[in-house]
C-alpha cells in the first residue's frame, strides 16, 4: 500500500499562504483562552480579597478512596476560612454522583463539617457534572445570584466566565496549588476547555439534568 506523503508547496507564495493558514489557526485556537482572561481580569483574588457574599460555591475535583482528592481539600479548606471569617454564610458543594460509588458531593460536605462548617449551612448539588452544568444549577435550581467562586488557579478563570455567562454575578478565588503533575495537565487542559466554555457560553445548552428547583440555599441563609 503506497502513501503519499504530503509536499510543501514550490513557491513561495504557496509556502506563505501555508503559513498564513497555520498561523490563522493558531490564533483561532487560542481566541476562547484570550477571552476567558479579558473577560475575568477583574473578578480574580484571595480569600483575603473575597466580598462579602451570601453564598460561596466549590466546584468538585474527585475523589481518593471516598475521601476529597488534595486539589478539592485545598477548594474545601478555602471554603472553611471564608466561612470561619464571615465572608460567606452559605456553602453550595457542587460535584458528581451519577454513579451509586461516588459521590462527591456528600464527601465534601463530610469534610467541612470536620472543618467547622455547620450542616444547615452546606448545601448539595448531585448533579454538577461540569463546570457549565453547575453554574446553570446554582442560578435555575438553587436560585444563586452572586457568588463567591472557589477552584484552582488554572481552572477559576473558567468557572468565573461560565457562571458570569449562567447569570451568577462571581467573584474568584484560586487557591494554592503544588505544581505536580496533576497541576500541569489541568493547565494543559484548559486549553482545550477554552473552546467548550465559549461554545457553551454562546448557546447556552441546557445542564445533563436540570430538574426542579430547590430550596437549599435559601432555607439554609434563613436558618441564620
Amino acid at each position: 500500500m503506497n502513501i503519499r506523503r504530503p509536499r510543501l508547496p514550490r513557491t513561495r507564495a504557496g509556502r506563505r499562504r501555508l503559513v498564513q493558514a497555520a498561523m490563522g489557526v493558531c490564533v483561532l485556537a487560542l481566541l476562547p483562552a484570550t477571552w476567558l482572561f479579558v473577560s475575568t481580569a477583574d473578578r480574580l483574588g484571595t480569600t483575603a480579597d473575597a466580598p462579602r457574599t451570601e453564598v460561596a460555591v466549590v466546584f468538585g475535583a474527585g475523589l481518593w478512596d471516598g475521601e476529597p482528592s488534595p486539589y478539592l481539600a485545598h477548594r474545601l479548606d478555602a471554603a472553611a476560612k471564608l466561612y470561619g471569617e464571615g465572608r460567606v454564610k452559605v456553602v453550595l458543594v457542587t460535584g458528581d454522583n451519577s454513579r451509586e460509588d461516588y459521590d462527591e458531593p456528600d464527601a465534601m460536605r463530610a469534610y467541612l463539617t470536620r472543618h467547622g462548617v455547620p450542616d444547615a449551612r452546606i448545601v448539595s448539588d448531585y448533579a454538577g457534572f461540569d463546570t457549565w452544568d453547575s453554574c446553570v444549577r446554582a442560578k435555575k435550581i438553587f436560585g444563586v445570584d452572586e457568588a463567591v467562586l472557589i477552584s484552582q488557579g488554572f481552572h477559576i478563570r473558567r468557572a468565573v466566565a461560565l457562571c458570569e455567562a449562567a447569570g451568577v454575578r462571581s467573584y474568584g478565588v484560586g487557591v494554592d496549588a503544588k505544581h505536580d503533575a496533576t497541576w500541569y495537565y489541568g493547565g494543559a487542559r484548559e486549553i482545550l476547555a477554552a473552546g467548550k466554555a465559549a461554545l457553551d457560553a454562546a448557546f447556552e445548552p441546557d445542564p445533563t439534568f436540570l430538574g426542579p428547583r430547590e430550596p437549599g440555599v435559601r432555607r439554609a441563609l434563613a436558618s441564620e
